[in-house]
């Protein structure tokens, strides 16, 4: 059977990290020989290596690693050389956690060898550290059913990638979180998801995508069914990245598995469904939300990841400047009013928040918050989670929390007219309000809640501070680089300059995935409502015009905001650029 190389990337870059060898076939060459042709090492020093190993009883290739004159991925390169073969470095190339599943640890530390890819629906590609082990070749591919083809990977990647997968497939437990359950019968107990494992390769790869997701810091899992197949994609620092394709074989069991999990109706394919599902990651609690979607492909299944114990950050750690963080600290610091931020689904409203919550959660204050849902559990706050099938809303859950004496409401999300008046109203009468509210800048948030339709002399004597906020991807200190930006390119971005800006911009490593970023941060735009714009509010002036004066008075907009932090070499203007929009 004719293979095709494997070098030309696809669209997912999933070959990133191949070397195909100068010419295919068998071994015709000795490892030294290939060595020196390589240059990996001199032929006097290589004269040496076969001498001094003679004496020693090893071979020259091991005698060149003890003495460090090659490193294992080196030695590696050469073995797929001298053997016509495709090297492996595990560290970039995008390994298949689906083909991974198909051979045990245990299994795979014998042979020295791992699944890493499928190169089509009867061939998966096999990184090993021997391919002279031909009886290797023959046992895989009689325990996973499929054509072998061999590749050359170092002993160091291979063994990292063994003990990936069995650390991961051993991390994870978890428990339905069905309310009606619970309230009957106590908590749910966590059971262990591996009990069944063996007899069970669907639990492991779900089990191992989700331990992955949570390692690489992943805020949201995709199963995105599409050709009789099931993408899985990672949403890692407010981006898509794919990351497996579940073969056809495997896709109904892993949707089931998941609906299980979630305590949802597997039998119902029709209509989406919402779950939840409760998971302790090395001892680490973790929730998920699940929704499922029917496409015309198939279910297509969401999963979100709350990490419920997530340290809590402080806002100048965030990315929020000394100007900013002054105006927004007075303005949370108060013992009344209403305190907004803003911005799109995943913009990190609700971090900023709990920061603020964590600066002023005192004895001396009763702290309530209504959460849809509850992202981050605090201790000293009363912490409340919508549940609409029992009637408990935001403008419900609001009114019940006015009779518990608070002295500061956190409200997750205005959303409706109703929620919007009782916290305005709340505001005005001696709380400290703070919530959050969907719009593209911060002056936007006052037309938007008189659009609503609160009063506008409500909202001018309520609000005393909006914060617009994105985020952007940082840089990875390890591989950035530095660039200087044209006035031009600048000036074709929206962005206003007079000179050059040196900056810098993305690499690409192992340690950031190749990406060139790693972590994010926070672009602020925070405009304190001064009695000039508390005038213009009352008058129900454009959201331009209030832009207009507070820029006047110190508000740095958020792509300004952005600018100076690509000045100091902490994010580039493409993300800004890409986060900001045509703002």
């Amino acid at each position: 059977m004719h293979l095709s190389p494997l070098t030309t990337p696809d669209a997912t870059g999933q070959w990133d990290g191949i070397t195909p060898p100068t010419r295919r076939g068998g071994p015709s060459r000795s490892l030294t020989d290939v060595l020196v042709e390589l240059r990996f090492v001199d032929p006097g020093r290589m004269e040496w290596a076969v001498d001094a190993a003679r004496a020693a009883g090893k071979t020259a290739a091991a005698m060149l690693l003890d003495e460090k004159h090659i490193t294992q991925d080196q030695l590696a390169r050469a073995t797929a050389e001298r053997h016509g073969l495709d090297h492996l470095d595990l560290s970039r190339f995008q390994v298949d956690m689906a083909a991974t599943n198909l051979l045990g640890p245990a299994a795979a530390k014998r042979y020295e060898a791992v699944p890493v890819a499928y190169i089509d629906e009867r061939t998966v590609l096999v990184a090993m550290a021997d391919p002279a082990n031909v009886l290797a070749i023959d046992d895989i591919a009689i325990m996973t059913g499929l054509e072998v083809r061999a590749a050359v990977a170092s002993h160091e990647d291979i063994a990292a990638v063994i003990s990936r997968i069995a650390r991961l497939d051993d991390v994870v437990a978890t428990t339905s979180l069905d309310e009606e359950y619970e309230a009957e019968n106590g908590p749910a107990e966590v059971v262990d998801l591996r009990e069944s494992a063996d007899d069970a390769p669907v639990i492991k790869l779900v089990n191992q995508i989700i331990a992955q997701a949570v390692e690489q810091g992943t805020s949201d899992i995709h199963f995105e069914p599409e050709d009789n197949q099931l993408r899985v994609r990672f949403r890692i620092d407010g981006v898509l990245i794919e990351t497996t394709t579940i073969p056809k074989r495997m896709v109904s069991g892993v949707v089931s598995r998941v609906k299980i999990m979630s305590d949802l109706d597997i039998a119902e394919r029709r209509v989406p469904q919402d779950g939840r599902v409760s998971l302790t990651i090395d001892g680490h609690p973790i929730d998920l939300r699940v929704v499922t979607l029917p496409s015309v492909h198939g279910e297509s299944i969401v999963m979100r990841i709350l990490d419920k114990s997530s340290v809590i950050m402080e806002l100048d750690r965030l990315g929020m400047g000394e100007d900013d963080l002054a105006r927004f600290s007075k303005a949370y610091r108060q013992a009344y009013g209403a305190v907004l931020v803003t911005g799109p689904t995943g913009s990190g409203k609700s971090t900023s928040l709990y920061a603020a919550l964590g600066v002023i959660n005192t004895p001396e204050k009763n702290i309530i918050t209504i959460e849809d849902p509850v992202e981050y559990q605090v201790a000293g706050i009363t912490q409340v989670q919508t549940n609409p099938k029992a009637g408990l809303t935001f403008a419900s859950g609001l009114r019940a929390m006015m009779r518990a004496d608070p002295d500061v409401i956190m409200v997750g999300e205005i959303r409706d007219r109703e929620t919007a008046q009782i916290a305005i109203e709340a505001a005005l009468t001696g709380h400290l309000v703070l919530s959050t509210l969907h719009t593209n800048d911060a002056p936007g948030a006052v037309t938007r809640l008189i659009e609503m339709g609160i009063e506008s002399f409500l909202v001018s004597s309520a609000i005393d501070c909006v914060v617009a906020q994105r985020l952007a991807r940082t840089l990875c200190e390890h591989c950035k680089k530095p660039v200087t930006l044209s006035v031009e390119a600048l000036r074709d971005a929206g962005f206003t300059v007079t000179a050059p800006v040196d900056a810098y911009g993305p690499g690409g490593c192992s340690r950031c995935g190749g990406s060139g970023y790693k972590g994010r941060l926070g672009l602020y735009e925070v405009m304190s409502i001064t009695d000039e714009i508390r005038t213009l509010v009352v008058e129900r002036a454009a959201a331009d015009k209030i832009g207009e004066v507070a820029e006047r008075q110190g508000m740095r907009r958020l792509r300004e905001d952005g600018l100076d932090k690509v000045r100091q070499g902490r994010t580039s203007i493409a993300e800004v650029t890409r986060v900001t929009g045509s703002l």
